[in-house]
């Protein structure tokens, strides 16, 4: 059975519009601003998506609300349709700093789907920064499954004050900008945001916006946050979403890469791309993170939206910070401008801590 997306929403720093947004990617634009910290950070620049005076717990649920809402009118759907599955994830959400989200990490799903009106219980994903991929890739198999027969499937996740102050402790955030296979990347730099994508099954009464053809996922369980750089795990994680769609490694020809702009990261990415692709010239290779700061527990669904536009429009953003790519990174990579591509077939890849991989290959008609 070929699962199709019938409807997908976003809301990020640059806006909540998928059309609006798309654009402004096109245009090289950045949601980062300075937010002021009383502490001492490595970095004051974060890409918030919604007035930060509203406490995280509130925001989250209000930021995954709107936009479930938004995903579901394109697919023609009520939140209260007794055929909706939610499927929804978070990294850590708000419960770092917030006493009472510390007793349950579905707390807030339970919540989402109270103020929706959805009539059954949502499943709730947390797997770091791959979370709403794999929410992504639960809902496909539901709905292969025949277990479901239209899923919800994405994350929201908010920047906190914890947030900011553990990744510049653990010197994962930039003390620049956020420069993704730039020989100047120097770490990421953290962002709000929320992504969901309706899943059904394909049907020509039904219009889509792409065929979720294979999904795969990995974990190199090297550490809580040390990746595999040897990218071996994310290897395995494409290499089982090209066997999932039933495709050859040829049959890529766009990917939308994690970015997170950190060496590590970068790093783990290019050993794997290197390794799967070889010496080819295909596919292209971009990343959207300094457009939208870090998402963490929502960055694979927005990515993987980003990659739908992408394939739909034939125009792939330039990767906003590089201006001097890795001489080891062997694919292309747009800079500066947005390239041409007349690609179909795409795969976005998300890397999490804790070694969580995972790879969604989508494809459009033309």
């Amino acid at each position: 059975m070929r699962v199709a997306v019938t409807g997908m929403a976003w809301l990020t720093a640059l806006g909540g519009d998928l059309d609006v947004v798309w654009q402004a990617l096109l245009d090289g634009k950045s949601g980062l601003r300075p937010v002021p910290f009383a502490g001492r950070l490595r970095n004051d620049l974060v890409a918030e998506a919604m007035d930060g005076q509203v406490p995280p717990p509130e925001r989250l649920v209000k930021m995954a609300c709107q936009t479930i809402r938004r995903a579901l009118s394109y697919a023609g759907r009520e939140a209260d349709d007794p055929d909706v599955q939610l499927v929804l994830s978070t990294s850590l959400g708000a419960m770092l700093d917030d006493a009472a989200s510390r007793t349950s990490l579905s707390g807030w799903a339970v919540s989402v789907a109270r103020e929706l009106g959805s009539i059954a219980p949502p499943i709730v994903v947390s797997t770091a920064c791959s979370s709403s991929s794999d929410a992504i890739l639960i809902g496909a198999e539901l709905i292969r499954a025949g277990a479901a027969k239209c899923c919800v499937c994405g994350g929201a996740d908010v920047v906190t004050p914890s947030k900011r102050l553990g990744h510049s402790a653990l010197g994962t955030m930039s003390t620049t900008q956020l420069r993704a296979f730039d020989v100047r990347h120097d770490g990421t730099l953290l962002g709000e945001g929320a992504g969901f994508l309706v899943l059904e099954p394909e049907s020509p009464q039904r219009k889509s916006f792409a065929i979720l053809r294979g999904t795969g996922s990995a974990n190199d369980a090297t550490g809580m946050t040390v990746a595999d750089m040897t990218g071996l795990s994310a290897e395995y994680a494409m290499k089982r979403s090209l066997a999932d769609a039933d495709l050859p490694v040829s049959a890529i020809e766009l990917i939308n890469a994690h970015g997170s702009g950190t060496t590590m990261n970068d790093t783990t990415e290019c050993n794997a791309f290197k390794t799967l692709f070889g010496g080819s010239d295909r596919p292209l290779v971009f990343a959207t993170k300094g457009n939208f700061g870090h998402t963490l527990g929502a960055t694979g669904a927005i990515e993987a939206i980003a990659l739908v536009l992408a394939l739909r429009a034939g125009r792939v953003p330039p990767i906003h910070g590089l201006g001097q790519p890795l001489p080891e990174f062997s694919l292309p990579l747009p800079v500066s401008d947005p390239v041409s591509c007349d690609a179909r077939i795409g795969l976005s890849l998300t890397l999490g801590f804790g070694g969580f991989d995972t790879s969604l290959i989508f494809e459009v008609a033309r």
